[in-house]
């Protein structure tokens, strides 16, 4: 019996193993820059926390800790977990620490110039094979890593809210991202202990191309007077079974970053059922941006929040 064997070209390329990711540097320390380091430290890895305010590492380092206090009191680590996992994470303000970083993940605000003055600053520093990801949640990946000048080495890591709870990560390849990044991210996201889910590179990817859009039409709900805060919310818990109303959700998230992902929608695909609320716009230029501020649809200086409209 003959049997066929076959091989590859002598001139094929060979396909590159996917980098080890043994250092990880995080950007932002806001809720999803610490929630990432505290998922990533528990996981076993040493993580380096910056941001451009020292008063919000410091902060940040208080979160992960009282977040995880919870996690020992629900029997879901130990103590002994806690105090190393936190034991791994170190904070700066100075972009020089990540010289020796295997992976940068940016968690910035959601607006594509402070991300592209972030990487400026921040490609200079690294080693030549250190990998990028954005855990922008509807920004081009492609555009953003066409600005670093490493777009092969560039993916978008989008996190779910918040971060050690949540099990899902987005990975989204920019069109120039290479097999060993995405092997590499994807890798890393289960070592964290999450579910992967991959998204083509169009705006707000998965997730907030569903779930944003069907905020805003809460909002114009509430906006042209078809039911109050209360009756919207109460009507999706209970008609829906969603966990939380869609408006209460939108304080959760931010207004300001519900209203930017609906602009990038918006522009992104020139279709008009994406027109952000003009409600949604007037709160966030009113400073009610949810429960980072204390008010947004709903007063969170009192108990339980009152409703705004």
């Amino acid at each position: 019996m003959n049997v066929a064997v076959t091989t590859a070209p002598a001139d094929a390329p060979l396909l590159a193993a996917a980098p080890e990711i043994a250092r990880l540097g995080v950007i932002g320390a806001g809720q999803m820059g610490n929630g990432i380091a505290h998922v990533a430290a528990l996981a076993g890895l040493p993580v380096t926390l910056l941001d451009v305010k020292a008063e919000a590492l410091d902060k940040a380092m208080s979160v992960m800790a009282r977040n995880m206090e919870r996690q020992v009191n629900r029997k879901l680590i130990t103590a002994a977990d806690k105090e190393a996992a936190l034991g791994r994470i170190s904070t700066s303000t100075d972009y020089a620490v990540f010289a020796e970083t295997d992976l940068v993940i940016e968690a910035a605000t959601e607006k594509e110039d402070v991300k592209r003055a972030i990487f400026k600053t921040l490609v200079p520093h690294l080693k030549p094979a250190c990998l990028l990801a954005s855990n922008t949640s509807s920004i081009s990946i492609t555009r953003l890593g066409a600005s670093t000048g490493r777009p092969e080495k560039f993916i978008g890591m989008h996190f779910m809210n918040p971060v050690p709870v949540m099990k899902l990560v987005e990975i989204i390849r920019g069109i120039a991202t290479d097999e060993p990044t995405f092997q590499a991210v994807d890798e890393l996201a289960r070592k964290l202990g999450k579910t992967t889910a991959v998204a083509e590179d169009f705006p707000a990817f998965i997730v907030n191309r569903i779930l944003v859009p069907m905020i805003n039409e809460a909002v114009y709900a509430l906006y042209e007077g078809v039911g109050s805060v209360g009756a919207i919310d109460t009507s999706l818990r209970l008609g829906a079974n969603h966990p939380m109303g869609p408006l209460e959700l939108a304080d959760f998230i931010g207004l300001d970053t519900c209203l930017s992902i609906m602009q990038v929608l918006y522009e992104g695909l020139s279709d008009s059922k994406y027109r952000p609320c003009p409600l949604l716009v007037k709160y966030v230029e009113a400073g009610w941006l949810g429960r980072k501020t204390g008010r947004g649809f709903y007063d969170y200086s009192e108990d339980p929040p009152r409703p705004t409209r």
